[in-house]
């Protein structure tokens, strides 16, 4: 369904999310002139400025935020209605955007898409694949893959399998830097610190019983890519955490070792997120049973 008034509200929706005129442009494939003249078109019919514009970037006014609003749940309401009917609502079709970290979205999500779509050549997949925080609502996801809980009460979340995290190093570090015995003992040692979205920069929580204990410890290195850290430690840089998922292939060819296995970490859990809406659409359901499916076996 392509109207005129369904054609400006997905303008509008793409101007808020990219949040500039020029990306904008990009991502319609025409000229930021063209974008200028089309908003002040709205703007005009409407009587209220939306966005607050700035050379590099937009703003919405309170008047654009009301308008997004509205303007995303109908193109919702639109696109669920064209799912439910086409084919009695059984045959997937449409677009999803999908968005996962970046390592494991290239590695892992994107040849399950692949796979996905020659099932159903009907669905069109935007996968977008970035480590910063994401907000699916306000952003636009129909879902998510991420590693740990997300706190949202506008999302809800199947679990696709349980993923500890463990505390190790490579032997050649150990041999020459020695095996902490203690938690204390870590803030002698070189850390390779990962950090990921907004945990404190070099704050490890360790468990043991019911006793929780937090230690701050001294980054030799860090990065936000975890393929980056998980190299230093292989190198013998230094003491890292990372799931058992990244760990498994390098605890089993002896490349790594665990240390201080007595206490735990918090987890690492792979989930699926997506928005709280009665009516998931079907391509969705199908995509995330898909994900789940694949992705259980692969552990």
């Amino acid at each position: 369904m392509k109207t005129a008034q369904s054609s400006e509200l997905e303008f509008f929706v793409t101007l808020a999310r990219h949040g500039s005129l020029a990306a904008t442009a990009r991502a319609l494939n025409i000229t930021p002139p063209a974008i200028t003249m089309r908003l002040a078109a709205m703007e005009s019919r409407l009587g209220v400025r939306l966005v607050n514009r700035t050379t590099r970037k937009i703003s919405l006014t309170s008047e654009g935020e009301l308008y997004l609003q509205h303007a995303s749940r109908i193109l919702q309401d639109l696109r669920d209605m064209e799912d439910q009917v086409a084919s009695g609502g059984q045959t997937p079709r449409g677009p999803i955007r999908l968005n996962a970290t970046l390592g494991f979205g290239r590695t892992v999500i994107a040849p399950l898409v692949s796979r996905f779509c020659k099932l159903h050549p009907d669905v069109q997949v935007n996968l977008e694949v970035t480590d910063r925080p994401v907000d699916l609502v306000d952003d636009g996801f129909d879902l998510a893959i991420r590693f740990g809980e997300l706190p949202d009460s506008r999302l809800n979340a199947r679990r696709i399998m349980s993923n500890r995290r463990f505390l190790c190093a490579s032997p050649l570090y150990l041999k020459q830097c020695g095996t902490p015995r203690t938690l204390a003992d870590l803030q002698h040692h070189r850390c390779i610190v990962h950090r990921q979205n907004n945990e404190a920069h070099g704050s490890w929580r360790f468990g043991k019983g019911k006793k929780s204990e937090l230690i701050k410890v001294q980054a030799a290195l860090a990065s936000n890519d975890g393929d980056i850290v998980m190299e230093w430690a292989l190198e013998g840089h230094g003491i890292l955490i990372r799931s058992e998922w990244d760990l498994n292939k390098y605890l089993e060819s002896g490349r790594l070792t665990r240390i201080l296995t007595d206490y735990t970490l918090p987890s690492a859990d792979l989930f699926v997120y997506f928005p709280a809406q009665l009516h998931l659409p079907v391509r969705v359901r199908k995509l995330i049973d898909f994900l789940i499916d694949n992705l259980a076996q692969q552990k």
